[in-house]
């Protein structure tokens, strides 16, 4: 556990180095279908991509594609604090009584990977603006289900003013949700849960919108026939069930053949060896498509190894890949899950105990890096493992406390 008054909530030095490991613990269904949703191999080549995935519901595919082009409403430069489409709820309930400072509590799935780990950086910065927060209380959960289920618990039984979640898986996590949202005002982000007893969930567009922008890409760059290598990390967590099936609902209004969709586990290693394989077995690879970025430059590399022209692939913001891109004029793009939605919970979360309307689901926009905004997100001097949409730029101790030099 980590509590700490706000003078002791300094950002952390420099971004861990590490490989990215399991980023995404599993939900996965019993009796999954065969094919990409169930297994680590497309049941059929061709546009037959298998089965979408229990988490795929189409009328909220349909919404997520119209927020893309939603104009945000609030301050402009400050993705954050924008909202699309939003539906206000009241709060006055939640309005806390009494003097005294604000304790703000959190239970995270983990920092486990450099997604999160920018992000966590994000909110203590967040936090530590606001003198109301006398003492934020931290919780991680390592990646574990059982411990997170813990963790929460224990909190909604302390004396925090609110509570934010970032689940670590969604089903599993639904109850220990539900149930501390009978004793506290809680605030989910990042990832869902199957309940909406949560006074606002703060996310981007969603993973519709980041599967959808990268297999577009794809459809629009490699030729109809063309070979698609879908890397994916792992099943059963909503926002990559749901990049999963976007992507394979463009995929499958096209003439382009998905000829293996695997698991990668986060790993680069795993990476390599995935792609190593798939070019060795099917000769020719004409497009990648990840539902996330993080080992992107390992696809890449591995190309590379093999000899081979790098095909037009998808990434993410993370800057090995943005440097990776413009060095060697790669076609690309990176759909983005942006960091900076970590500062967003600590807002929400404050104006919920002012008894301020909040949106029942706080959609926050969600940028693509495409070539002609490369530059733009390119950031010299930070570290390899930094996610681009961090919108932390104005937070005390940028760049150095993210690992940056300047």
């Amino acid at each position: 556990m980590t509590s700490t008054r706000r003078r002791a909530l300094v950002p952390a030095a420099v971004l861990l180095s590490a490989a990215l490991i399991s980023s995404c613990s599993s939900d996965a269904p019993p009796g999954a279908p065969a094919g990409p949703s169930g297994s680590t191999e497309a049941s059929s080549p061709g546009t037959d991509t298998g089965e979408h995935s229990k988490f795929f519901r189409k009328a909220e595919y349909d919404r997520q594609l119209s927020l893309m082009a939603e104009k945000p409403q609030g301050p402009a430069g400050r993705p954050w604090e924008q909202m699309l489409n939003p539906e206000m709820t009241d709060t006055a309930a939640y309005k806390k009584k009494g003097g005294g400072g604000i304790h703000l509590c959190f239970s995270n799935a983990g920092v486990f990977n450099p997604w999160r780990q920018v992000g966590m950086k994000n909110m203590k910065a967040e936090a530590a603006l606001h003198k109301e927060i006398t003492e934020f209380t931290v919780l991680d959960a390592q990646g574990k289900d059982d411990k997170q289920i813990s963790d929460i618990q224990e909190l909604a039984g302390r004396d925090c003013d609110a509570l934010i979640v970032s689940p670590n898986t969604t089903a599993t996590l639904t109850p220990a949700v539900e149930q501390a949202c009978a004793k506290v005002p809680v605030v989910v982000f990042d990832r869902g849960v199957e309940t909406d007893c949560a006074v606002t969930f703060v996310n981007p567009v969603g993973g519709y919108g980041y599967g959808q922008v990268a297999a577009g890409f794809l459809k629009e760059k490699v030729e109809p026939g063309g070979k698609i290598l879908a890397l994916r990390i792992s099943p059963g967590v909503d926002v990559l069930e749901t990049r999963w099936s976007a992507a394979k609902t463009v995929f499958d209004d096209s003439e382009l053949e998905v000829v293996d969709a695997k698991f990668t586990e986060g790993d680069p290693a795993r990476t390599k060896s995935v792609v190593a394989d798939a070019l060795t077995r099917h000769g020719d690879i004409d497009g990648v498509w990840m539902d996330s970025g993080a080992t992107a430059v390992a696809a890449v590399e591995a190309f590379e190894d093999a000899g081979r022209d790098v095909p037009p692939i998808t990434g993410e913001d993370q800057q090995d890949f943005l440097q990776a891109w413009k060095d060697k004029d790669l076609t690309a793009i990176a759909p983005t899950y942006p960091t900076f939605q970590w500062r967003t919970p600590v807002i929400a979360a404050l104006r919920v105990l002012k008894g301020e309307e909040v949106p029942k689901e706080w959609k926050l926009p969600q940028p693509t890096v495409t070539r002609d905004n490369l530059d733009q997100y390119l950031k010299p001097g930070m570290p390899p493992l930094h996610y681009a949409m961090c919108g932390c730029e104005d937070l005390p101790g940028f760049p150095q406390a993210w690992g940056g030099k300047g």
